[in-house]
């Protein structure tokens, strides 16, 4: 249920469950963990984008009906490691968003460098009334896109936003029709498809908080010192 299509340097992974609104389970989970691992170690690949099948919802987060049983689909560690990798490709990576984003949607939305959704998406992350807690990196990553009192409007509140207010707001960075989402990607794109791998990596870690002074060296002994080891470093950071 999770579809790859590889054209050269830009991968489009698409949830590929639209009769239950991309809702994911365990088994796709761990498809798209694995697949961003693969996406990774292909020194190749420079932009991979996320979008869902169908036009009803990008992800409706947990598959509840999986949810309700006791294989612990809630509180798996697997939601963070599917969103912790994407995040960490050192790739430019683009949610595009072909409806409503919901509960651990968020994980692999927030994930991504861009946003891109249609008209009319709808966002709402209904953990408060599920009784679950959402994940700890989908909190962070929120807070720090939108601010955490935008944040907590979505999470404590329980509002739900639409297309307009996500864009207002900064939680998507551009709002694209059906019939011009395809070229909105390629244009999103095609700076980062001919870029040269060490500066296209090295620019991803430098817009990370979370850069070290010894990572910020590696940056420029990449592309200025053409450091293969340095490079690699700046690949392999955080990865698991």
């Amino acid at each position: 249920m999770i579809r790859v299509d590889k054209e050269g340097p830009r991968w489009t992974v698409t949830l590929n469950r639209p009769g239950k609104a991309n809702a994911l389970t365990l088994s796709m989970l761990k498809e798209l963990s694995q697949t961003f691992a693969d996406a990774r170690r292909d020194p190749g690949l420079r932009v991979l984008v996320v979008t869902g099948a169908g036009e009803r919802a990008f992800c409706a987060g947990a598959d509840l009906a999986q949810a309700a049983g006791d294989d612990g689909l809630t509180i798996s560690p697997i939601w963070e490691q599917v969103s912790n990798r994407l995040a960490r490709l050192p790739v430019l990576t683009i949610a595009a968003l072909n409806g409503t984003v919901a509960g651990g949607g968020f994980g692999v939305t927030l994930a991504c460098d861009l946003r891109v959704a249609v008209p009319g998406a709808g966002f709402f992350y209904p953990v408060l009334a599920n009784g679950f807690l959402p994940q700890p990196s989908d909190v962070r990553r929120m807070s720090e896109l939108i601010g955490p009192a935008r944040a907590r409007m979505i999470l404590m509140a329980g509002q739900k936003l639409k297309s307009d207010e996500a864009l207002a707001c900064g939680l998507i960075d551009r709002i694209a029709p059906r019939g011009e989402m395809a070229q909105t990607l390629t244009d999103l794109s095609a700076a980062a498809l001919t870029a040269n791998r060490a500066v296209l990596v090295a620019i991803k870690r430098m817009n990370s908080a979370r850069l070290s002074p010894t990572q910020l060296q590696d940056c420029y002994r990449a592309v200025y010192d053409d450091d293969a080891e340095a490079l690699q470093r700046l690949v392999q950071v955080d990865a698991r």
